[in-house]
């Protein structure tokens, strides 16, 4: 126009960008993937803090020499793998922590299947009490089990005594110690699994047992055809979320038996600590609580591989 206020074709003016950009903004901050970000950011921040940084660090720490002065890549590793100690570590920490899961994903099956045929009432009250294992924290009720196990004052060998039986080193042996540990981390472990096999029989559909009963199925057949199939997914989890606490574990070797005797119960988590901390090789003991993660990586990576497959089977 002649006025001077016409605007050339294809330039907008700053009112519409800013209003353009403005709308664009709106519509980002209203959508539910931005809001759960910024309502999640927090826990990721804290997780970047506590979990994400130590880890990268002591990535960092295990390539360095025992002065922390001198760079030296993957030695500390090489130097372990020499070690009949460390090997003794790796073979110890797989058979605690398989055999524990192993045991606890049984005893788990077992209570959870009895507790679903009790009662409503009488169930609560039977779940609470075998909850109490695994409320109690694991320090304290590992000291009440080192005191059963104590050579003095051992209530197991009382009642072996009595039975006119002799007395048992519980710690002072190194298979007997190894039994005693699993057998702490089964008895603190077992209540988890009870809980979560609970929960995911009772998601099971009762119109499947119908239908098998009526094709003549027998309790042992729909346990195998209908009740661990829709299962499976809940079992696989549980089993890979106890099986890295449990290679993690640390209160319990290290209240029961402190890696003793002759370090045949060493775990990495106290192995690690010994040589890290009481012996002030830090870069090592690092080295030593990295050799958990291919391990824990190798097993996570199959598990949940079968996980999305059979999740996959159920969605087509």
């Amino acid at each position: 126009m002649a006025d001077g206020t016409s605007i050339p074709v294809g330039v907008m003016s700053p009112t519409r960008v800013s209003a353009r950009r403005s709308s664009t903004m709106r519509r980002f901050a209203q959508r539910r993937s931005t809001i759960a970000f910024f309502m999640c950011l927090p826990l990721i921040l804290l997780i970047a803090g506590f979990v994400v940084y130590p880890a990268l660090y002591a990535i960092y720490l295990s390539m360095l020499n025992k002065k922390m002065t001198a760079f030296v890549g993957l030695g500390n590793f090489a130097f372990l793998l020499k070690r009949n100690t460390f090997q003794l570590v790796i073979f110890q920490s797989c058979l605690f922590a398989v055999t524990a899961v192993v045991f606890k994903a049984l005893l788990g099956f077992i209570l959870a299947h009895l507790m679903h045929n009790i009662p409503g009432k009488n169930q609560r009250i039977w779940r609470g009490l075998l909850l109490v294992p695994w409320v109690i924290p694991l320090a304290l009720s590992t000291l009440t089990w080192w005191w059963m196990f104590d050579p003095s004052y051992s209530a197991f060998n009382w009642i072996l005594n009595q039975f006119g039986l002799q007395s048992v080193p519980w710690l002072g042996v190194g298979w007997i110690a190894r039994f005693c540990t699993i057998t702490v981390n089964v008895w603190f472990g077992t209540p988890f699994f009870m809980i979560m096999y609970l929960a995911a029989l009772k998601s099971v559909p009762e119109q499947l047992y119908e239908a098998a009963a009526i094709d003549g199925a027998s309790a042992v057949q729909k346990l195998f055809f209908v009740t661990l199939p829709m299962m499976r997914n809940i079992i696989a989890i549980t089993v890979l979320f106890s099986l890295i606490v449990t290679f993690a574990d640390f209160d319990i070797v290290r209240i029961l038996t402190a890696g003793g005797p002759q370090d045949m119960t060493h775990v990495f988590a106290t192995y690690a600590f010994q040589m890290g901390i009481q012996s002030g090789d830090v870069p090592l003991g690092a080295s030593i609580s990295l050799f958990m993660f291919p391990i824990l990586a190798f097993a996570a990576f199959f598990v949940l591989r079968g996980v999305t497959q059979r999740t996959k089977e159920i969605a087509a």
